[in-house]
């Protein structure tokens, strides 16, 4: 039940119709998996916690650089050298004090990872690396867990749902194959800020609404941004019969 302090916090997201008490409390009793500190899951990790998301569990191996600060507004000057974990949830503990959070500083293996994903709720990948996406989609897929996957490079973005759950979502292979990918990371390509921060907003976004099942997510769909002509552009996805990680296996 939520107390008088988390009634007044959340006061402006619970007098929405879509989202009142009901859903308020969905998303105090979700544990959510963070994959990813950096220039995505700042926003998504601020944003879930500010929120009201009861428990976020926050996966990155890497430490706070001064390069980061450009675009990873969750990280402060004054914690540089400091795992970006360790950084995130001291900033997430003074943003809201109500929610739970468990920063793991280490790179998962694939049976870590299952676990993690298994008992979370949904799942963030604001990762940069190809080998981890496909690592967190197929858990994701094992699991049944829905997962929202973000990516920024240069002035482009995009963010899609998928819910494994439902018989008809595609996953993130049926997108792009493992052989298909092209490890683009912000430190060779580059990439503006305020992009990171839109997309990252994006997939709280559709977090929240998978969460607390409202409106209508991107399950099936890929939003594509481009900052350069302030655009975007919506391709419809289907599911592959032949995925190698979500078809039909004979």
């Amino acid at each position: 039940m939520l107390t008088d302090d988390e009634l007044l916090r959340y006061s402006r997201q619970i007098m929405l119709p879509d989202v009142d008490i009901a859903g308020q409390e969905r998303w105090r009793a979700s544990k959510v998996l963070i994959v990813g500190l950096g220039g995505l899951g700042s926003p998504v990790a601020m944003y879930l916690a500010a929120a009201g998301v009861g428990e976020l569990v926050l996966v990155d191996d890497d430490e706070v650089d001064l390069t980061n600060l450009q675009r990873q507004v969750l990280h402060t000057t004054a914690r540089i050298g400091m795992p970006k974990v360790a950084s995130a949830a001291q900033a997430l503990a003074e943003l809201n004090p109500h929610i739970r959070i468990t920063p793991i500083a280490k790179r998962c293996d694939e049976a870590e990872l299952l676990g993690l994903v298994t008992e979370a709720d949904l799942v963030l990948d604001c990762t940069d690396n190809f080998t981890t996406r496909h690592a967190i989609n197929r858990a994701c897929v094992a699991s049944k867990t829905p997962l929202v996957s973000g990516a920024a490079i240069r002035m482009e973005g995009q963010v899609a749902v998928f819910q494994p759950q439902q018989d008809d979502s595609p996953c993130y292979h049926c997108l792009y194959k493992e052989s298909d990918d092209e490890n683009l990371t912000c430190a060779d390509s580059g990439v503006l800020a305020p992009v990171v921060g839109i997309i990252g907003s994006l997939q709280a976004l559709e977090a929240l609404k998978v969460l607390a099942n409202v409106g209508e997510s991107l399950t099936g769909r890929l939003l594509i941004f481009d900052a350069k002509e302030t655009a975007w552009r919506t391709l419809k996805l289907r599911k592959d019969a032949n995925c190698a990680v979500c078809g039909i296996q004979e």
